[in-house]
């Protein structure tokens, strides 16, 4: 007589075992239709699954975040049986749940065409109209290798091979499709009601350049046809918003390919990004961080002895001189231990702040790199905080409270908090991660703040706060981090003179606001769409004439608006003003001015913003201090 516990306290008792769709039934018909899957005692199962005991039941609906998964695990089978359906040469390998959607290998002689995708869609909502049931079976590994061996399905049977022999498989079938999952899957393809084939793109089998190239069929699947459509709304915005294309209507920056992964600056790409860093510049500042530089080159010893160099062998650029291997630097940290190790430091000098707008270099897979967001040359928003154990929740704190402000100031007011714990390959005592990964945990239950526990994705040195950024377009952005090191300062021979006089090594206290500043800024190119607030736009005001006999008056304006620090463009060609009007605009200044015969006389200017609205007329002064104090604001 199994009871069952719910998510309220409520409590069930059953005569018999009952499965997890049994369960819903008995709470009412209308859960039992929306029912997709179940949580019994932590684990994710299918609604077919039998409960024989007590258990802990949370019935899965597609409202849940495991829900939507399970559609698009589902989803992914459901493209697979349309595509043996409609090409049976065609051979299935894997089909993994990803962000937004999933995807599907496949080994087709033929590419697979728009056209196709359609009677692939068209065949998917035949199969789902049809409300095929899903039904689990377990087989023995050797059973399962001899079943997909007889269907022709050699890449599936190469997969199953690979697992150990004494293991037990399970397979899900719908209609004529068998396919070997863990699963869960929806109870029936009547549930998957919103899907679309997005692309289709390349994927050596299992990841190896020595394989076959596989056809991968990327989709996406959402609950219902509204979320859907308002995904694909999203993705046509992220087009127009695009970072790499808007910069190149902008003149903001581009890439080549004989530099992989390395940014040419143009100018006004290059005043945005010197804006955002004077801007973190002065922050720092204002909260005791002295500024270092340190070198790009440094022998391979310093990132063996710190324990880079096992961790990130593969990523870490080199180069060689004088019978000496030396790495590009991938990090700032072994080095900014180096500067601290300069002088004997005491109790009396920590928390010790140091801060480096760091040139880094990773040898990051260039299949991977996009534009500003994966870069192989970066530069870091670092810092490194030494400090006393005593002193671990005030640095945090205060830190918490800076990243917010700095965040604020950018535009983003949804900020996402991750604490991510010990990973299995790590250094350091269990001791010390007890206390780093408790500091931190401490630091953010005192500041209130909602979390969410990553277990295992901690740094190898420590355990770390992860701070994301939710767009306009509802992206999430991994950018700020604070880690807590009691391994490397040691490692790398750091000590201080404590009250007692006795040596103790600091702690170390990893940190940065944007992380990578082409990626922030990338970030925010399509946050604004290109258009920039006026702190951060590269020309923040353009002074048009409408005739040359306004010439002399508009470089007055000009000239006391410079002097002021505004960056003024001045565009005085022989050209209409609705001409000049249009191509400024365009380029995304956020306030153009405008002097004719009216304002010639009255010594006034007229001021239009981007968007088109006219703003009236200012005297220069007023015009200046508005401009100044908006400046000031970071609106």
């Amino acid at each position: 007589m199994p009871v069952i516990t719910l998510p309220d306290g409520s409590k069930r008792e059953f005569d018999d075992a009952v499965t997890v769709m049994a369960v819903a039934q008995s709470i009412g018909s209308g859960l039992a239709k929306a029912t997709l899957a179940g949580r019994v005692n932590g684990d994710i199962v299918d609604a077919s699954t039998v409960i024989d005991k007590d258990a802990e039941l949370q019935i899965i609906t597609a409202k849940d975040e495991e829900g939507i998964d399970v559609i698009r695990h589902s989803t992914a089978h459901l493209l697979a049986q349309a595509v043996k359906r409609l090409f049976p040469e065609a051979q299935v390998t894997i089909g993994p749940v990803i962000d937004n959607g999933f995807f599907y290998d496949f080994s087709y002689e033929h590419p697979f065409t728009p056209e196709d995708f359609k009677k692939i869609e068209k065949e998917m909502q035949r199969l789902v109209s049809a409300n095929l049931e899903i039904t689990r079976s377990v087989v023995s590994r050797d059973a399962a290798v001899k079943f997909f061996r007889d269907l022709g399905e050699e890449y599936k049977a190469e997969i199953i091979e690979s697992i150990p022999s004494d293991e037990n498989l399970s397979l899900y079938t719908q209609g004529d499709f068998t396919d070997l999952c863990r699963g869960p899957h929806v109870p029936s393809t009547s549930k998957l009601k919103a899907f679309k084939l997005m692309k289709v793109a390349g994927a050596y089998w299992r990841g190896n350049s020595d394989n076959e190239m596989l056809q991968r069929i990327y989709g996406t699947a959402w609950t219902d046809k509204k979320e859907l459509k308002a995904y694909l709304h999203r993705l046509e915005e992220a087009e127009k918003r695009d970072h790499r294309k808007l910069a190149k209507s902008l003149n903001l920056f581009h890439t080549q390919e004989e530099a992989p992964g390395m940014v040419f600056w143009h100018e006004k790409g290059w005043t945005i990004y010197q804006q955002v860093e004077q801007y973190i510049r002065e922050k720092l500042r204002s909260h005791g961080y002295g500024e270092v530089r340190t070198p790009q080159v440094v022998d391979k010893s310093l990132w063996e002895k710190s324990g880079h160099w096992d961790k990130f062998g593969d990523m870490i650029f080199t180069t060689h001189s004088e019978h000496r291997d030396y790495a590009i630097k991938p990090m700032n940290c072994p080095c900014h231990v180096q500067i601290y190790n300069q002088g004997l430091k005491s109790y009396k000098d920590l928390p010790l702040r140091m801060a480096e707008f760091g040139s880094c270099h990773r040898n990051e897979p260039s299949g991977t790199l996009h534009g500003l967001m994966r870069v192989r040359n970066f530069v870091q928003d670092d810092a490194h905080i030494f400090c006393a154990e005593n002193q671990i929740q005030d640095e945090v704190s205060e830190f918490i409270d800076l990243l917010f402000e700095v965040y604020k100031d950018f535009g983003f007011d949804e900020v996402i908090v991750k604490l991510s714990t010990r990973p299995e390959k790590r250094v350091g005592s269990d001791e010390d991660w007890d206390k780093s990964e408790k500091a931190l945990e401490l630091a953010l239950d005192n500041k209130g703040l909602d979390w969410e526990l990553q277990p295992g994705e901690g740094a190898f040195y420590g355990p770390k706060i992860e701070f994301s950024l939710k767009d306009c377009l509802e992206r999430v952005w991994q950018c700020g981090t604070i880690q807590v090191d009691f391994s490397m300062p040691g490692r790398l021979d750091a000590v201080y003179i404590a009250e007692d006089g006795s040596k103790q090594v600091p702690v170390m206290l990893h940190r940065a606001i944007l992380g990578s500043l082409e990626r922030f800024i990338g970030i925010l190119i399509e946050q604004h769409s290109g258009t920039m607030p006026l702190w951060l736009s590269p020309d923040q005001v353009v002074i048009l004439n409408i005739a040359s006999r306004h010439d002399e008056y508009a470089e007055e304006v000009y000239a006391q608006l410079h002097k002021q620090g505004i960056r003024t463009k001045i565009d005085l060609r022989n050209e209409k003003i609705g001409f000049k009007i249009r191509e400024h605009s365009m380029q995304r200044v956020p306030y153009l001015i405008i002097i004719g015969d009216k304002e010639l006389e009255e010594k006034t200017v007229t001021l239009r913003s981007q968007s088109g609205e006219d703003l009236g007329s200012f005297s220069v002064d007023a015009l200046e201090q508005r401009l100044l104090e908006e400046i000031a604001q970071r609106k």
